[in-house]
C-alpha cells in the first residue's frame, strides 16, 4: 500500500484503514489537542472546521476507548482532567513528530529545511537581536518561530513538543532534557532609581531591606533567590508577586519595589526607564543553556539552528555584549 506524504499539519491524519478499525486515529488526537488549547468545543470547532457535535463524538470515542474521562465540562468551557493532561502532552508530542516527518525526509545537513520552534526566556530578548537575520541568510529553507516565557514554562513546552529547543537560565539541571551549557550569568538588582553610590555592588544584607517585586512561582528564579537569602540567614521583603516578567518590570518602573534579574543591560527599555542594574556581591549565578528533548531527536533543521544559536551566543560572550556573563568554570 502506498502512503502519500502530505504537507505539515495534514500528515497521514486519516489512518483508520491503515491502523485498523479498533485503533484511534491521528485526527482524533488533533481534535483533542485543539479542544484543550481552545478551551471550548465551539472555539475548537471553528478552528478545525468540524461541527461541534462531531467533535463531541470524537472525544466520547476516545474516552470510551481509554476508559477514563479526559475533559471536565462546565458552563465556562472545558479543561483537561488529570488523565487528560497526560493525554494532551503525549498527543502533542506524537503530532509534533508527525508534522516533522516531511522536513526529516526532505532535509539534509547541508541544506536543512523545515520549521523550528525556538523558545527563549524573556530577559534574553535583547541578547538575541540579529540572530534571526543570520539564520535567514544561512538557512533560507528553514522557518523559525520564536516564543518567549520563563524557564520552567519553556521546559514544559519542550516536554510537550511545543518548542524544539530553548535558551534557558537554570539553577540546577533537574528535568530530563538534553542541554548544551553556554555560560553563567550574574544576577542584578533592578530598580527605578539608583540604590548605591557610584555604581557600587550591593550586599545581601542591604537587599533584604529593600521592597522586592519577585515572581510568584516558588520555583526557578524565586527559588534561587530565597535559597541564597536563607543560607545567609536573611529574609526577603517581598511586597508584590508578579505572574510575568512584563508585570514585574512594570511594577518596578512604577516604583513599587526592586527586582532581581539576570539582566545587566536594560538599554532596550529606553535611556531613563530604569537605573543602571546593580551587581550583587557576593555574586549569584544562573547557568545559560540550550535545552531540547531527550526523548525525540532533533531534525537536521533543528540541529542546524541549535548549533548556530550556540555560536551566536559564544560570539556575543567573546565580544562582551552580555553584561554579567562569564565563561563556565573548568571542571
Amino acid at each position: 500500500m502506498a502512503v502519500r506524504v502530505a504537507e505539515c499539519g495534514d500528515l497521514i491524519d486519516d489512518v483508520q484503514p491503515w491502523l485498523g478499525q479498533d485503533n484511534m486515529q491521528f485526527r482524533q488526537l488533533r481534535y483533542f489537542v485543539k479542544i484543550v488549547e481552545a478551551g471550548s468545543f465551539s472555539r475548537a470547532a471553528s478552528i478545525v472546521h468540524v461541527a461541534q457535535p462531531a467533535l463531541s463524538q470524537q472525544v466520547a470515542e476516545l474516552e470510551e476507548r481509554l476508559g477514563v474521562a479526559l475533559l471536565q465540562r462546565s458552563a465556562r468551557g472545558v479543561r483537561p482532567t488529570a488523565a487528560g493532561e497526560i493525554f494532551y502532552k503525549e498527543a502533542s508530542a506524537i503530532l509534533h513528530q508527525l508534522d516533522q516527518l516531511p522536513a526529516v525526509v526532505r532535509s539534509d545537513r547541508d541544506q536543512p529545511e523545515g520549521v523550528v520552534n525556538v523558545g527563549f526566556i524573556s530577559s534574553l530578548a535583547p541578547v538575541l537581536v540579529g540572530f534571526l537575520d543570520e539564520c535567514r541568510e544561512a538557512f533560507p529553507k528553514v522557518v523559525i518561530r520564536f516564543s518567549d516565557g520563563d524557564s520552567l514554562g519553556l521546559e514544559d513546552k519542550i516536554a510537550s513538543s511545543l518548542v524544539d529547543l530553548a535558551v534557558l537560565h537554570e539553577i540546577e539541571f533537574t528535568t530530563a532534557l538534553m542541554r548544551k551549557p553556554l555560560y553563567r550569568q550574574k544576577l542584578f538588582v533592578v530598580s527605578r532609581q539608583p540604590i548605591t553610590t557610584n555604581g557600587d555592588p550591593i550586599s545581601l544584607e542591604r537587599i533584604a531591606e529593600l521592597p522586592l517585586v519577585l515572581p510568584g512561582n516558588v520555583k526557578g528564579r524565586r527559588a534561587l533567590i530565597e535559597r541564597v537569602f536563607a543560607e545567609a540567614k536573611l529574609k526577603t521583603n517581598v511586597v508584590l508577586e508578579a505572574d510575568s516578567l512584563v508585570s514585574e518590570m512594570w511594577s518596578v518602573r512604577n516604583g513599587v519595589g526592586c527586582t532581581i534579574l539576570p539582566v545587566g543591560d536594560l538599554s532596550n527599555f529606553g535611556p531613563h526607564a530604569f537605573a543602571k542594574p546593580t551587581l550583587i556581591e557576593p555574586p549569584i549565578y544562573f547557568t545559560c543553556s540550550i535545552a531540547y528533548s531527550a526523548d525525540f531527536p532533533l531534525t537536521a533543521a533543528s540541529e542546524a539552528v541549535r548549533d548556530a544559536l550556540a555560536k551566536f551566543l559564544e560570539r556575543r560572550l567573546s565580544e562582551g555584549s552580555i553584561v554579567g556573563a562569564e565563561r563556565l568554570p573548568e571542571r
